[in-house]
């Protein structure tokens, strides 16, 4: 995410502040988020990200975001097809409100609009496109290479490099060929998205472990002296709506020569490909501590 001041925030984030971190695992449900009613949510330790003590990671974001999304006037005969969210700036630890909107009205297709919002400031963007539904099964076609199956892959630990709760909360894979740049691997998170048993769907479960895949096959390690490389955006188009608990990232990262990279991934579950995503990253020496 991109560096700035973190905005004020109340409860948990107070706290955090105060003790020059994140709450205290202690105080937090398995989940990554606590429902305060209506539009407002916590965060808590787990939601936790990799660049700062004190902001939110992006992956449990974009999953809230996506059920805030999934919940708004509900259609059967349409489904969300495309999400794009553009990371404003460092997202606060703590509570905060997500405004959802119907942008673009109509009978085949909608756009939507949620947003984060953190201490008076917008600090996450996404829209959404809902398309209408048709049976189009007899000419279904799909392109993209299946990875080998979560069984065929090996126990996997390298997210272990990066800090922050939510990192601590994800079981991973690796598929054959896997490796930097090149990124073959399957996530799986046993933490639910609210708290109370509050249901979500896999389309959530696994939108909200996507943004990993800037992770997952890193060129660079974070470490001192080394580069940073948080993403500004990811975009993520869907074929088909995903199933199961565990997300497929056939990933390839791209380091240009003047400070922009992208990470590209094709998204799985269990039957295989269902869709695609994107994250533009600014790319920089990490700052010496003061």
């Amino acid at each position: 995410m991109p560096e700035s001041s973190p905005s004020p925030v109340a409860t948990t984030a107070e706290t955090a502040s105060a003790t020059g971190g994140a709450p205290a695992a202690s105080t937090a449900p398995d989940s990554y988020y606590r429902h305060l009613g209506g539009n407002r949510y916590e965060s808590t330790i787990h939601a936790q990200g990799a660049w700062n003590p004190h902001e939110q990671h992006m992956a449990p974001v974009t999953g809230i975001l996506v059920h805030a999304l999934e919940q708004f006037e509900p259609r059967s005969d349409m489904r969300l097809a495309r999400f794009n969210f553009d990371i404003l700036g460092l997202i606060p630890g703590g509570e905060f409100t997500i405004e959802t909107t119907l942008l673009r009205p109509g009978r085949t297709i909608e756009l939507l609009q949620a947003e984060l919002v953190a201490g008076g400031r917008t600090a996450v963007r996404a829209t959404a496109w809902r398309l209408q539904k048709n049976d189009t099964s007899s000419v279904e076609a799909y392109e993209d290479e299946p990875l080998p199956g979560v069984d065929e892959a090996e126990p996997w630990d390298g997210m272990s490099v990066w800090p922050g709760g939510f990192i601590k909360t994800i079981t991973g894979r690796a598929a054959s060929g896997h490796r930097p740049g090149r990124g073959r691997a399957w996530l799986h998170s046993g933490h639910t998205m609210l708290d109370g048993g509050e249901h979500a769907s896999p389309l959530v479960r696994l939108l909200g472990l996507a943004d990993s895949a800037n992770g997952v096959s890193a060129r660079l390690r974070p470490e001192p002296g080394g580069w940073m490389f948080p993403n500004l955006d990811l975009s993520i188009h869907l074929y088909r709506d995903p199933v199961g608990e565990w997300l497929g990232l056939d990933t390839t990262v791209t380091l240009a020569g003047d400070g922009v990279g992208l990470t590209s991934s094709v998204l799985h579950d269990a039957q295989g490909p269902f869709g695609r995503s994107e994250q533009i990253l600014t790319v920089r020496p990490i700052p010496h501590a003061q």
